[in-house]
């Protein structure tokens, strides 16, 4: 998985607070707070380097004196986090999420400074092991199996450089990039390590690839229009049948995957036979029930997904690129309008319910 890090366990604790005084009185500073604030532009990776022990401890509060009876309060400690982060406890208990830049969570409270109530002895602080989960936050998911052209793909619609090869298993770690347009709208785009058949059972790159797909907005099926064969060892699989078992994996793995708004990009139409190719792909799109027993039973997905559109493109020639920009951004409009469609009708109804 390269370099890219998208789990870090770390120990958290909040100050100890301060000593009361117990002959005026006096209360002891509670001890600082441990938090995790979202920012863009931070990695886990940066984290780990920064802090190599992973360990945040906030600051002790100060005690009660004669000089001053009311103690400070201990200084908090910030860490600044990436954004799509799933706070987890050590059971794997989600308990908090930071997904924009500027969210809060509170890891770890300080203890409270000695006062009466405590018999002026100051209490320890919250102490506890969390779990960092990143989940990368796009407006589109690129879906596809190995060598389907993806990483090609995003270079050619986005200002990103992944590396590219002719073998299986070019993209090794999650790639951003952004697509610009004329007026300056962007959209986001993450060119994921590529599915294999077994993916949903933790086969290749399993969950560290799907996982990343629930926070995309929507999804871009990148299918090779000549097929696909992983290895030797493994079964050669048209288009038809690639689009089938990619859906299968992300349904195996979360039915709600499948519904989400998708786009079915063809690639490759460069190569010889790509247009025979195409039409029968095609057809057998448009009745997609009277082909289901070209797979095995058992990889046959409950429901298919609908493409709101489909684009023949071929990232060596540059055909169909420009279409596919102008098609993302269309949908993307589209879900955004839905969206606040959704919250205005909600809103109506809260003031007519308060009424």
């Amino acid at each position: 998985y390269s370099n890219f890090i998208d789990n870090l366990r770390v120990y958290v604790r909040g100050g100890t607070g301060g000593m009361g005084y117990p002959n005026l009185g006096g209360e002891g500073g509670r001890g600082g707070d441990v938090w995790f604030i979202a920012r863009e532009r931070t990695t886990l990776k940066s984290i780990r380097e920064k802090y190599p022990h992973k360990r945040f401890v906030a600051g002790t509060g100060a005690n009660s004196s004669v000089k001053a009876l009311k103690g400070e309060k201990g200084k908090d400690h910030e860490v600044h986090v990436p954004l799509g982060i799933s706070v987890l406890d050590d059971d794997g208990k989600q308990i908090g999420e930071l997904n924009a830049a500027g969210e809060r969570f509170l890891a770890a409270r300080g203890g409270l400074g000695g006062s009466l109530a405590t018999n002026f002895l100051p209490c320890k602080g919250q102490r506890r092991t969390i779990h960092l989960d990143l989940k990368l936050i796009a407006d589109v998911g690129l879906v596809g199996f190995p060598n389907a052209g993806k990483s090609s793909l995003l270079s050619k619609i986005s200002h990103a450089k992944p590396e590219i090869a002719n073998y299986a298993f070019t993209t090794i770690q999650p790639e951003l990039g952004k697509i610009v347009y004329a007026d300056y709208k962007q959209i986001s785009v993450a060119d994921l390590p590529g599915l294999i058949e077994g993916a949903h059972a933790n086969k290749g790159m399993g969950h560290k690839f799907l996982k990343h797909v629930e926070r995309t907005k929507q999804l871009l099926l990148v299918v090779d229009i000549s097929g696909f064969q992983l290895s030797i060892k493994t079964k050669f699989r048209t288009a038809f049948e690639s689009i089938l078992l990619l859906t299968k994996e992300l349904e195996l793995y979360n039915e709600e995957l499948v519904t989400k708004p998708a786009l079915l990009a063809i690639n490759k139409m460069d190569l010889p036979c790509a247009k025979d190719n195409l039409n029968e792909l095609m057809t057998q799109l448009e009745n997609p029930q009277d082909f289901l027993h070209l797979l095995e039973e058992e990889m046959i997905p409950a429901n298919t997904l609908e493409f709101r559109e489909v684009i023949p493109i071929s990232t060596y020639t540059g055909e169909g690129i420009e279409e596919l920009k102008t098609c993302l951004r269309k949908s993307r409009d589209e879900q955004a309008e839905q969206v606040n469609e959704e919250y205005r009708k909600k809103k109506l109804l809260l003031l007519q319910t308060s009424k």
